[in-house]
């Protein structure tokens, strides 16, 4: 992001020329008035540009692998998409190495959206990206993906300019350089100690806030995320971005949904970035002990009858995990921590691994419980050692331990440069 009183902050701006032209041309207008250098990047296939470029589909097709000519003559639009996606992320990408871009802003229908969405998602997090889209009023996780993507309604169809249409285009266009304007960097933890990337739960918050006062007053930044799919996924993605350099991996109740299908599955390489990247990392098995699914409101599907349930919101029912259940979980955590050689911790806290499972709690199980810790220590990997701690997840003494545990790993040192 661009200083003021340096140069104009420098917005690309992703289009199809073919049917954008009049609304890409608006845009210029306004990015200019407000004091931005626009950068056009016609990411069209077919017809003729409708506005000006300043990066033409001939330059974007070709450092994506193809010449735009041969791509208009015989590709498909399933064939050309990558094409030009994959051109448009190379050429912004090396301006950015260069210092010559500030944010990224696209307007588009489906197609449109799609593929402008695919370059926003290549793109580091912090770099401001917009995206004008008309199907931006429902579920929009395809075109955010873990990245920070704002999505704004078009609300009228993005064809002609209109009233409207100018008005959300030059909202757009105050939004991606008020953005770029914004004087703060996203840059790793400048002092001698890492960004710690923490997960959490609901069912673990009180043990979470705990963890963020230790490490507050050890003088580690902590960046916290929902271990809902997306928050272990973007957490994960910060580590292969050099964001993140330590791992307190409090809630994997992402691996526990993805085994059985929940709403909180986190993919299929969850669990594998920081042990291949050899972090130092503590993780705990917290919020494994149920699942997540979406259900009508109050009701328990004929699947989940006969065993403890509780809806953590009326929409969203969490079944208890059995026994068998937990040793599947256990075996595929140890699977996906193959990887990891040394700098690992694993905490089983023996009492309960979330709030729902304490004495008294409505999903509590401790032989199940067991049976996870019994089978993790099983198949762990040898770089990775397991302590078992007489606490619930969070219980203040195995919060603290686990921190102290993290830190220790994190001053020891990567023994590999050693």
């Amino acid at each position: 992001m661009t200083d003021d009183a340096q140069r104009p902050p420098v917005i690309a701006v992703l289009s199809t020329l073919d049917t954008k032209g009049a609304e890409t041309a608006y845009l210029r207008e306004r990015l200019e008035a407000l004091g931005a250098r626009p950068l056009v990047v016609d990411i069209g296939v077919l017809g003729e540009p409708g506005a000006r470029a300043d990066v033409p589909r001939e330059e974007v097709a070709r450092a994506g692998g193809r010449e735009h000519a041969e791509l208009a003559r015989d590709a498909t639009r399933q064939e050309a998409s990558p094409i030009m996606t994959g051109g448009a992320t190379r050429l912004l990408l090396e301006r950015l190495e260069a210092g010559e871009l500030d944010g990224v802003l696209a307007l588009g229908g489906t197609q449109g959206t799609s593929s402008a969405s695919v370059v926003m998602q290549a793109l580091p997090y912090g770099l401001p990206k917009v995206m004008v889209s008309t199907v931006a009023s429902g579920d929009t996780s395809a075109f955010v993906g873990i990245k920070d993507v704002t999505m704004m309604f078009s609300v009228s169809d993005i064809l002609g300019l209109n009233p409207v249409t100018r008005k959300i285009l030059a909202n757009a266009a105050g939004a991606v350089v008020g953005m770029a304007r914004s004087g703060v960097e996203l840059e790793p933890s400048s002092g001698d100690k890492p960004v710690i990337g923490m997960t959490n739960l609901g069912v673990l918050t009180e043990g979470a806030l705990h963890a963020l006062r230790l490490f507050e007053e050890a003088g580690y930044p902590v960046i916290v995320f929902h271990a809902v799919g997306s928050g272990g996924r973007a957490m994960e993605q910060m580590m292969r971005e050099g964001l993140i350099g330590a791992v307190f991996d409090y809630a994997l109740g992402e691996i526990a949904d993805e085994v059985f299908g929940g709403l909180r599955a986190g993919g299929a390489e969850r669990l594998t970035v920081a042990g291949e990247l050899g972090l130092p990392q503590v993780l705990t098995p917290g919020g494994s002990d149920h699942l997540g699914f979406l259900v009508e409101a109050n009701t328990v599907p004929e699947r989940w009858q006969g065993r403890p349930v509780v809806f953590h919101s009326p929409i969203v029912l969490a079944p208890r995990v059995v026994a068998d259940e937990m040793r599947q979980i256990a075996r595929e955590t140890a699977e996906r921590l193959a990887h990891t050689r040394g700098r690992a911790t694993f905490l089983v806290p023996t009492r309960s691994f979330s709030r729902y499972g304490i004495e008294g709690g409505p999903l509590r199980d401790p032989e199940a419980d067991a049976a996870f810790a019994d089978e993790l220590e099983a198949h762990l990997p040898p770089g990775v050692e397991l302590e078992r701690v007489d606490a619930d997840a969070e219980d203040p003494a195995f919060v603290e331990r686990a921190v102290k545990r993290l830190i220790e790993l994190v001053e020891a040192g990567d023994p590999r440069t050693s």
